[in-house]
């Protein structure tokens, strides 16, 4: 019997090791699949549209990047003029910045609590950068669920993007 007990509690010890950790889980790239913001009244908005593009993606030293648009948007000047011409008009400056955002920095897991953080040092809106993005986290099959609360709940759904 003792026997069988020691063998018991080694397979279940080499199980636990074998499971990759929550960190290990977060390692690659993901695709956005949805975002929403539900509102205490009830209502829900759809922040980059009901069909995102956007990936985010962790690295094993500890980076993050992500990047997220509401498809659809369109140009309103010609070819070649724009942004980084330094001379866009001011809809073609709010069309660039309404619906889409992109930051990278590092990021660090909280598995007690289910809280990843991203630690931003540059992003498209200046008053991110230096500060920290708390999101709980969940992982469904190939899906990771990012989670933020203030004014609203906001969800967003990734899914892998195979290697």
């Amino acid at each position: 019997m003792k026997r069988r007990q020691i063998i018991g509690t080694l397979a279940a010890a080499s199980a636990l090791q074998a499971a990759p950790s929550a960190r290990d889980r977060f390692i690659g790239v993901w695709r956005l699949i949805r975002c929403e913001s539900r509102f205490h009244d009830g209502h829900i908005e759809y922040p980059y549209g009901e069909k995102p593009v956007g990936r985010i993606t962790y690295d094993k030293a500890g980076r993050m990047s992500a990047q997220l648009m509401r498809s659809g948007r369109r140009s309103t000047v010609p070819s070649g003029v724009g942004l980084v011409a330094g001379n866009a008009p001011p809809d073609e400056i709010r069309e660039a910045v309404d619906g889409f955002a992109s930051y990278f920095g590092t990021f660090d897991i909280d598995e007690s609590t289910k809280t990843v953080t991203h630690h931003v040092q540059a992003c498209l809106v200046p008053s991110w950068v230096g500060t920290d993005l708390n999101r709980t986290y969940q992982f469904t099959g190939n899906r990771l669920t990012l989670t933020a609360t203030t004014t609203s709940v906001r969800e967003l759904v990734w899914e892998r993007e195979k290697d």
